[in-house]
């Protein structure tokens, strides 16, 4: 194990010089939390596709794979379908806008008022998923190194929030392309071949698996409802997402790099629900199904080989993990602290937007490493992220893009019933039931339609500015936003 070891220690040290890298590029706000909204297709790509495949699509395709089979693929596949939405029908003109936040977003469609509780669903959601990453590096030292929980957490933990502490988005940026060049090899070029090999290729896997392991349906009709529902919607709304969206060079990077990376997702889908399947073939009596890549790994892949590809599975964790703290700490920042502080303090003119966003990444990386210690269940976190950002925010932002109609009060109404519908249905019928996400969207969409419609139309200043800014025809340093629209907000 001694070259895996050393395969593991260079791609650690190199992260955290990496960060160091990025502190002397991050200079300003922009350069710090968007990386100065400068990325081409080829670095926009890459970075988008690693910050949507983290250790869930990995250690968690395989293990769907590893108990459905083929259809395991669904729950990344989903995924993929999102990035692909995401960037086909909406990432341009996000791109444009030209904003740091989601919740920036709605303020400026809705003419103010919008920005501070859509900021708390989404601070909620970005927490938790930053919290559900740490927790994974828990089941990946434990194979390198048989390291306790706690001090595993502790130490993946830690590296990603120097990194992120120290560069920001230009650091997270550079390490992702790492990861995702780390990934393609050690997942798609290496594990996969070889895991087919030692099963005995496709027709001895088929030989020794009952026929519903190959079947495109089997995981099941309302298991994909699902999957489609939460994540494929999810994608589009998320502020991790979001955030790598603004650091676009143009809305046609934006586009057509998601569009590759959206297809990548899709390949990388099908690659883990394969090495799943042939792991059971291999061991067909592990005790949990997300013990299968770490199964195969350990005992299939030779010295060297096994090193890289455990790199691979840092790398998902580290990319997902990066980007969900960079997207918490915006959040908290820019939609919640700043917006209150405002309240009782005008003068900007001496805060240091750059040191302040670097304390709250360093502030919000120790919460979710103490959490992540204190947390568990990684499913239920995980789904009650998902459930409030598609419960509550799916409707006022998809709508704010498509309908005219809608108005600040129909979207407040929408956060706030669909985010209460979906924690009582949690209540009511459990954390991993899927009713709480069905109703809950289904209510919250009834409220934003029926408010809407039952108070006055948004002020045409209000969406002339939005207009002229989802066309790229105004800047956020000269827009003549009427005194109805709220002013970008600072950090």
């Amino acid at each position: 194990m001694a070259v895996d070891y050393t395969v593991i220690a260079l791609y650690l040290a190199g992260m955290l010089a990496m960060g160091w890298w990025g502190m002397r590029r991050a200079k300003s706000k922009s350069e710090f939390l968007v990386a100065g909204r400068r990325l081409g297709p080829w670095m926009y790509s890459g970075t988008m596709a690693a910050i949507v495949l983290g250790g869930a699509s990995t250690i968690g395709g395989v293990g769907l794979g590893y108990k459905y089979g083929l259809s395991g693929a669904w729950m990344v596949f989903a995924i993929g379908l999102g990035l692909l939405a995401l960037s086909v029908f909406f990432s341009a003109r996000i791109a444009r806008l030209k904003v740091y936040t989601v919740s920036e977003m709605l303020d400026l469609r809705y003419g103010g008022r919008a920005g501070v509780i859509s900021g708390v669903v989404m601070w909620a959601y970005t927490l938790m998923l930053a919290v559900t990453s740490t927790i994974a590096y828990a089941t990946i030292f434990d194979v390198l190194f048989d390291l306790p929980r706690t001090l595993a957490i502790v130490l993946g933990g830690t590296i990603v929030v120097a990194y992120s502490t120290l560069g920001g988005m230009w650091s997270i940026t550079i390490t992702d392309m790492v990861q995702f060049v780390v990934k393609t090899v050690g997942v798609l070029l290496l594990l996969l071949p070889i895991a087919v090999v030692k099963a005995g290729g496709f027709a001895e896997m088929k030989a020794a698996l009952p026929t519903s392991y190959f079947e495109p349906l089997g995981i099941g009709g309302e298991t994909i409802f699902t999957y489609v529902l939460i994540y494929t919607f999810g994608m589009l709304i998320g502020q991790d997402i979001w955030q790598r969206v603004f650091t676009a060079r143009t809305d046609k990077v934006a586009k057509w790099g998601g569009t590759v990376a959206g297809t990548y997702c899709l390949a990388y889908a099908l690659a883990g629900a394969v090495i799943g399947t042939a792991a059971k073939v291999l061991y067909p009596n592990l005790p949990s199904a997300d013990d299968a890549f770490a199964t195969i790994v350990k005992d299939e892949l030779p010295m060297g080989v096994r090193g890289l590809v455990l790199a691979a599975a840092l790398a998902a964790v580290m990319s997902t993990s990066s980007g969900a703290l960079i997207a918490c700490a915006t959040v908290a920042n820019n939609d919640i602290w700043s917006r209150l502080r405002g309240t009782v303090s005008a003068d900007e003119d001496d805060h240091d937007e750059v040191k302040g966003n670097r304390a709250f990444i360093l502030i919000m990386g120790v919460a979710v490493i103490l959490i992540a210690i204190a947390l568990n269940d990684v499913v239920q976190a995980l789904t009650v992220a998902y459930n409030l950002l598609v419960g509550g925010l799916l409707v006022p932002i998809l709508g704010g893009l498509l309908w005219r109609r809608g108005t600040v009060q129909g979207a407040l109404a929408a956060v706030a019933v669909g985010g209460l519908a979906v924690i009582g249905l949690m209540w009511t019928y459990g954390i991993l039931a899927n009713e709480p996400v069905y109703y809950g969207l289904l209510a919250s969409l009834a409220a934003y339609v029926i408010v809407s419609l039952a108070t006055r139309p948004t002020d045409a200043a209000v969406l002339a500015h939005w207009r002229a800014r989802l066309a790229g025809r105004e800047t956020p340093d000269a827009d003549p936003t009427p005194e109805t629209a709220p002013a970008p907000a600072t950090g």
